[in-house]
């Protein structure tokens, strides 16, 4: 079995991308991918632990794009950290990250809450900062009963602290990654909570784009929804890739190469993924 959607704290994750392999080869995967942010900082540490524990690493990352009024995030997948026209849009992306960072936490004081930034990098360890960290600082605080409730109230989309994060689209994502040697899955499809027939179209128009794999299994899908997917993918010739979306304590029902306790990738499903590199 493999995992290929994880996070570390160098985005919304809890966890180091040490402890991250280190679940993993204690769930018994083959692989692990790193998938955090607009970021991949956190690869040299997850590396170097991937080599000790003798399991393999796949480099990645989590862009969020424009779809029309919502977001669509897509997985990238095989990036390494030197340089490419990804890498450079990764930057581009974290800089305005830290500028959204400032004007939410400005938000938040406006409107009479205890927060501080200092308090947010420290509770983001100094890297990766976002709101999952505002909101364990809430939380800290005892505004808010837990992350959901902060996100439900103060920083999720239309609430006072939220601020539009600049993005950009899946066509430009999709072939940024490829110039710079990579792939790109569209992840869990069903947040965009469009109809199956609007899902299928939009699937046809990425795969004529360039996209390579879709997300069909994935930690919170039934396994109705996850033999949906399969199907759409294959239909489309996309590879159908999958992984738990594990964020540590920021989603605690999610468990590295498990999800919710049933998901099981297949190990296939990354030799597809290296066919089509190979191509």
């Amino acid at each position: 079995m493999i995992d290929l959607h994880s996070h570390s704290m160098f985005s919304d994750g809890s966890e180091s991308p040490r402890r991250v392999v280190e679940l993993a080869k204690a769930a018994g995967l083959d692989a692990i991918a790193l998938t955090d942010h607009d970021t991949l900082e956190g690869l040299e540490e997850a590396r170097d632990r991937a080599i000790e524990l003798d399991i393999e690493l796949v480099n990645g990352c989590e862009v969020s794009c424009d779809f029309e009024d919502r977001v669509l995030h897509v997985l990238c997948y095989f990036i390494d950290g030197g340089d490419g026209p990804l890498q450079d849009e990764l930057a581009r992306l974290r800089d305005d990250r830290e500028n959204r960072n400032h004007r939410m936490i400005e938000r938040l004081r406006e409107i009479g809450l205890p927060i501080t930034e200092d308090e947010v990098v420290a509770k983001a360890g100094g890297r990766g900062i976002g709101r999952p960290h505002m909101a364990a600082v809430l939380k800290d605080h005892g505004v808010v009963r837990d992350i959901n409730d902060a996100f439900d109230r103060f920083l999720g989309k239309g609430r006072p602290g939220y601020v539009k994060k600049t993005r950009v689209t899946i066509e430009t994502i999709i072939d940024e990654a490829s110039r710079s040697g990579g792939l790109c899955s569209v992840a869990h499809p069903y947040s965009l909570d469009l109809t199956a027939h609007e899902l299928e179209r939009q699937v046809d128009r990425w795969a004529t784009a360039g996209l390579v794999g879709l997300e069909c299994y994935y930690g919170r899908y039934s396994p109705e929804l996850r033999v949906n997917l399969v199907q759409m993918a294959r239909r489309h010739g996309l590879v159908p890739t999958g992984g738990s979306d594990y964020h540590g304590d920021y989603k605690p029902d999610l468990s590295i190469g498990t999800g919710t306790g049933d998901l099981a990738v297949p190990t296939e499903v990354l030799d597809e993924l290296r066919e089509r590199i190979a191509r």
